[in-house]
């Protein structure tokens, strides 16, 4: 199948997106869809949210549009040419995590623009969406339904795994999936570095890295490196009008436990009645948590980096990824530093 094809399909299902993160009416830009299926698509949102108390409107809407950012004919195009035809298509299977809205998604575009077939296993906390927008993309371009399918039993027909999960599930992946080429992928974090001259704006963005997705994203800073001095007075001052985040229940699960369990360990940590802070060198943090410690120069920095770099997914501050932009990754943005694109053309 040609490749322009189905970008000229991702690039309409771009546009629907982006109306659909901007919760605007139906328009003419999405005119690829009826009303009525536009509206079927608005409706998946509301009705996710009871199938999981982590999705929310708002971080549903947000995954739609960082994705749309990708989907466009420049975009696509430009990434696409950087990598060599394959030689023999296959069929991939991507097994998805479900933790944050569409976090396979990208999986299943490098799949299908790298030329295979791709067979989804859907977690069970994300089963819906992207079959839905699947749907969309078979109407735009019907011949892509022999491209895509989803299994909810046990795979088969398969000739390469993309797997993404825990480090628990990771010795499954291993097990089941280690005689095919495989690309497996498990629980990595993320860390900010600040240098003291930060401002308001940016200790607020700060924030949404920490808190968007209610930090479930493996992109997420759990652990921040502040210099030896820094007020930590400014980071809470800062980031006060995210406090709704406590009045998701799932959240405020974990940060009353978390807190209690502190208490009773007489443990030291500061509380902002939304958000936990503990002095800790290490870099994975409970949820409604944040681990931080203080630095005196560049070298200690540079450290502790080094020592985690196969657990850190990204790092934000003024000399690394911008504040507030953790959770939106280009499409050469891949997960553990893996080229997926580049696995895929060589399979």
């Amino acid at each position: 199948m040609e490749k322009s094809r189905i970008i000229n399909a991702f690039v309409v299902l771009g546009t629907i997106l982006k109306e659909l993160g901007e919760n605007q009416a139906y328009s003419a830009k999405s005119a690829a869809l009826t009303a009525t299926e536009y509206e079927e698509l608005n409706e998946l949102i509301y009705r996710e949210i009871h199938h999981n108390g982590w999705f929310t409107e708002t971080s549903i809407r947000q995954a739609f549009r960082e994705i749309s950012a990708w989907l466009t004919m420049e975009q696509l195009t430009t990434w696409v040419e950087q990598y060599p035809s394959i030689q023999q298509e296959k069929h991939v299977a991507i097994i998805m995590a479900g933790n944050i809205p569409l976090v396979g998604f990208h999986d299943f575009l490098c799949v299908l623009l790298s030329g295979h077939k791709v067979i989804c296993k859907l977690s069970s906390d994300d089963a819906r969406m992207l079959p839905a927008l699947a749907k969309c993309l078979f109407q735009f371009e019907p011949e892509l339904e022999q491209h895509i399918r989803f299994s909810d039993r046990k795979l088969e027909g398969y000739d390469a795994v993309i797997a993404t999960g825990s480090n628990q599930s990771m010795l499954h992946f291993e097990q089941y999936f280690s005689h095919v080429p495989h690309l497996f992928r498990g629980h990595r974090t993320s860390v900010a570095v600040l240098t003291g001259n930060e401002s308001k704006e940016e200790l607020r963005a700060l924030g949404e890295d920490c808190l968007s997705y209610f930090g479930r994203g493996c992109r997420n800073v759990t652990h921040l490196l502040f210099p030896e001095g820094f007020d930590l007075n400014r980071f809470f001052e800062a980031i006060v009008d995210l406090s709704d985040v406590v009045n998701n229940k799932k959240y405020g699960n974990n940060y009353d436990y978390n807190k209690a369990v502190h208490l009773m360990n007489l443990s030291v940590f500061l509380d902002n009645n939304f958000l936990l802070m503990k002095e800790s060198d290490q870099l994975f943090s409970p949820l409604a948590m944040l681990h931080y410690q203080f630095y005196v120069n560049q070298t200690d920095v540079n450290q502790y980096l080094t020592q985690h770099k196969n657990q850190i997914q990204c790092v934000v501050g003024q000399q690394f990824i911008p504040f507030g932009q953790a959770q939106c990754p280009s499409l050469m943005d891949y997960a553990d530093g893996v080229d997926t694109m580049e696995y895929l053309v060589s399979l």
